[in-house]
C-alpha cells in the first residue's frame, strides 16, 4: 500500500491551514512539512497496525499482518484453515426385486431422528464397501446403515460362496468353544 497520496494529502492540507495565518506561517508549514513527513508515515502505520489487530480478532484462527517493505506497508492474509468437508451423502438407491430386504428395526427404534458421525476407513476398505454397496444397488452410506444393523442385530448373514453348508464341507462356520 503507498503512502506517498495519504502523506501528500496532509501536506497540502497543512499549506492551505498555514495561507490563513499569512506569509510567515506558509514559509513555517513549508519548512515543517519535510520533518513531519516520517512522523507523519509512522503514524499511519501505527493506525494501520491497530485496525490489523482488530480484524486478525475478527478472523481468528486466521489472521491479517502488517510489513513494511521499503517505505510502505504490505499486508499479509493468512485465511483460517476450512473445515473438512463432510463426505456427500447420497440418497439410497431403490433396490432390485430379488434382493432380500434389510431386517427391521427393533420396534424401539425412532426412524425419524438421524445421526452424522465421521466414519474413517482405510482406502482400500472404503473401496470394498463402495464395491459391495454398488453390487446391491445402494448408495454407500444405505450399505453401512445395514451393515451395523445386521450386526448389532446378530442377523444371520448371507454366506459367501465357499464357505458354509453350501461348500461340499470344505469349510466351516460359527464359534467353537
Amino acid at each position: 500500500m503507498d503512502l506517498t497520496p495519504y502523506v501528500d494529502n496532509l501536506r497540502e492540507e497543512l499549506a492551505v491551514a498555514a495561507d490563513a495565518g499569512g506569509d510567515d506561517a506558509r514559509a513555517l508549514a513549508e519548512r515543517l512539512t519535510a520533518p513531519l513527513e516520517s512522523a507523519a508515515r509512522l503514524t499511519l502505520l501505527n493506525a494501520l497496525s491497530a485496525a490489523m489487530g482488530e480484524v486478525t480478532r475478527e478472523l481468528a484462527p486466521g489472521s491479517v499482518d502488517v510489513r513494511l517493505r521499503g517505505l510502505d506497508p504490505e499486508f499479509v492474509v493468512t485465511a483460517p484453515p476450512a473445515p473438512e468437508p463432510f463426505p456427500e451423502v447420497r440418497e439410497p438407491v431403490t433396490e432390485p426385486a430379488a434382493a432380500a430386504p434389510p431386517p427391521p428395526p427393533p420396534a424401539d427404534t425412532d426412524d425419524s431422528t438421524m445421526a452424522r458421525i465421521n466414519f474413517r476407513l482405510p482406502a482400500h476398505l472404503k473401496a470394498r464397501a463402495e464395491g459391495a454397496a454398488a453390487a446391491e444397488g445402494l448408495s454407500v452410506n444405505a450399505w453401512l446403515v445395514r451393515a451395523v444393523s445386521t450386526a448389532l442385530d446378530g442377523a444371520e448373514r448371507p454366506s459367501s460362496p465357499g464357505r458354509g453348508k453350501d461348500s461340499g464341507g470344505r469349510g466351516f462356520t460359527g464359534w467353537v468353544r
